[in-house]
């Protein structure tokens, strides 16, 4: 492993989009099933999160082979306890499941003023930002806490081996006339997914993320990918550690799902999550300034005095519409490693070989 880095290439997001949308289609799923995997996977990276968005094809292939991804599957309500939901993903892409109960929770919550869903067995659901953002779209208020049930790659605070996912959680308040507040991240110090995108490129990871199998810290993403395993910590010490706990447990168990222990261990390419998300209409509280309060708090904080190097101070949201402002201008930057692999799994989800190269050859 060294630091040189290999040269990106930069995809527009329209061609992207419909390459990915053909793999999904090639290999079985409907056209509104293809699209929704796209639009999920296309916007992470616009976002600037591409541990979560068109890299993970290869891990759907894998899964898809190995009969844990079910295409074409739909969320099933389990229990309705009214302005309770309980919905099975029954192991489908989770970008259509995780959008179906989002859907079904903020029907609910509109006519009620508030709606919990609880979605378990839900094939990878991706970034959580672009449920939080579906809800807010609606001028709702939501969060989430999500487990990565039976995969751990996070070691407890003093611990030194995997007991737990990277565990995200996520929260979106809605703007009149602006793009929503939205705070979305791991409770991992980096989501396991930057530690592939390093790992590809052929560059560290910034001290204090990883450590190795025994205990030792360590700058080198493949301690994630070569055996033997390290691990990832969680942020802030003890603080991430018991968010993550809880995610695990408010994620995991409450929504019916499971959690992770010794039997439950994973041992597919499978990604599976559970998610439990709170649904909240803004104007079923007595809060009719809630908007220019919200504003006004804003306006404030990015007004204190920057720090040296400091540029601006963003509030939560803000840094993934300037990656969108940028990608979307100037392409989707993919390095060469993870284009390669993209590939090769486009071939194996059923692409013709003259089809991939004809895509390759319209972004040359």
């Amino acid at each position: 492993m060294t630091d040189t880095k290999i040269p990106e290439l930069r995809i527009p997001a329209e061609a992207l989009h419909t390459y990915v949308r053909t793999i999904w289609e090639r290999a079985g799923s409907t056209p509104r099933e293809a699209q929704l995997v796209a639009d999920h996977l296309v916007m992470a990276n616009l976002s600037g999160h591409d541990s979560h968005g068109v890299g993970m094809i290869p891990r759907y292939v894998a899964s898809l082979a190995d009969g844990e991804l079910k295409l074409n599957a739909h969320a099933e309500i389990v229990r309705d306890a009214g302005a309770v939901l309980t919905i099975d993903g029954v192991k489908g892409f989770g970008q259509v499941v995780a959008y179906e109960a989002m859907e079904h929770g903020i029907e609910r919550a509109k006519k009620l003023g508030v709606c919990a869903v609880g979605l378990r067995n839900a094939h990878h659901i991706g970034r959580i930002g672009h449920w939080a953002e579906q809800c807010a779209k609606a001028g709702l208020v939501s969060f989430h806490f999500v487990n990565v049930a039976g995969d751990p790659l996070v070691a407890p605070f003093g611990g030194i081996d995997r007991r737990f996912g990277t565990n995200p959680f996520c929260a979106a308040f809605p703007r009149d006339g602006k793009t929503p507040l939205v705070l979305d991240f791991a409770t991992s110090g980096i989501a396991y997914g930057k530690t592939r995108v390093a790992y590809n490129k052929g560059v560290k990871v910034a001290p204090g993320y990883l450590i190795e199998h025994d205990g030792t810290p360590t700058v080198e993403p493949k301690v994630m990918h070569e055996e033997p395993f390290g691990s990832l910590l969680p942020f802030g010490l003890h603080k991430g550690f018991g968010l993550a706990a809880m995610c695990e447990i408010l994620g995991g168990a409450l929504s019916g799902g499971y959690t992770t222990r010794e039997s439950t261990l994973q041992k597919t390419s499978a990604i599976m999550n559970c998610m439990t998300s709170v649904i909240l209409d803004p104007n079923a509280f007595d809060a009719p300034a809630a908007q220019e309060e919200a504003e006004a708090f804003i306006e404030w904080v990015k007004a204190s005095p920057v720090q040296a190097g400091v540029e601006r101070i963003y509030a939560p949201g803000e840094p993934e519409d300037a990656r969108r402002e940028e990608r979307g201008a100037n392409g989707v930057p993919i390095d060469p490693t993870t284009w390669q692999q993209i590939r090769d799994a486009a071939a194996a989800s059923g692409m013709a070989g003259e089809e991939i190269e004809g895509f390759v050859r319209q972004l040359r």
